[in-house]
């Protein structure tokens, strides 16, 4: 029995890892869209969001079935439990990623509002807190979790930094209000991600030591 629970839970963490892969890629086309308004880039994102919704379905499914059949104990509970989590977080940054491929869609119709706002920083600060999640997750290593949770302050104070410049700009530019929208709500689903990339640090810690870090921010870099 346990060691059919083993080759389950095996493949289990590859789809997770597939679907993880899956949502790293629709973020980097979205925000490269975003950054060069390219629509046929934006529209592959939006397309192919239904694979992610898929395997998505397929997971909980699985991980459902494992429940049923094994009755996993003690950490292999944590770890169907942690991935259960995961799957939906992955799930949800796909529908964001799908979120701001919509807001090119407006974007690229519109001039004067992509000079003053760079991603660039944003984008790379969340794109490694995603790859540090997915990595603390095949290496099974709590301080990189950690770290992930950590990281997040940046991405945040990015976040508000954007939503201040679109503020004076909107006061100067009251007639470009909708285009300027769009972009605010680009920078609020990317710093979205940030966070559901912290979900999925917090539950690999949770996975492997059985203690759950949400909402305690001291432990983020250590643990007495």
């Amino acid at each position: 029995m346990k060691r059919h629970l083993e080759r389950e839970l095996d493949k289990l963490r590859k789809k997770v890892l597939t679907l993880g892969a899956m949502v790293e890629g629709s973020i980097g086309k979205a925000i490269i869209s975003l950054m060069r308004y390219d629509l046929k880039l934006a529209r592959e994102v939006i397309e192919r969001d239904h694979e992610i919704d898929h395997l998505e379905v397929e997971i909980e499914e699985d991980c459902l079935k494992i429940l049923a059949l094994y009755q996993p104990a003690a950490i292999d509970l944590r770890y169907v439990v942690g991935i259960l989590k995961m799957n939906n977080d992955l799930e949800r940054m796909g529908d964001l990623s799908v979120n701001i491929a919509e807001r090119v869609t407006y974007l690229a119709n519109q001039r004067g509002t992509e000079l003053f706002l760079d991603f660039t920083n944003m984008w790379e600060k969340t794109r490694a807190m995603v790859k540090g999640a997915l990595d603390a997750l095949v290496k099974m290593d709590p301080q990189m979790a950690r770290g992930v949770c950590a990281a997040d302050d940046g991405v945040d104070k990015i976040n508000k930094e954007m939503l201040d410049l679109i503020q004076d700009h909107i006061e100067q530019n009251p007639h470009e209000v909708k285009p300027l929208i769009h972009l605010l709500l680009a920078s609020r689903h990317l710093e979205r991600i940030a966070d559901l990339a912290t979900n999925i640090a917090e539950d690999v810690v949770y996975m492997i030591e059985g203690e759950i870090i949400r909402h305690r921010t001291e432990d983020y870099t250590r643990r007495d």
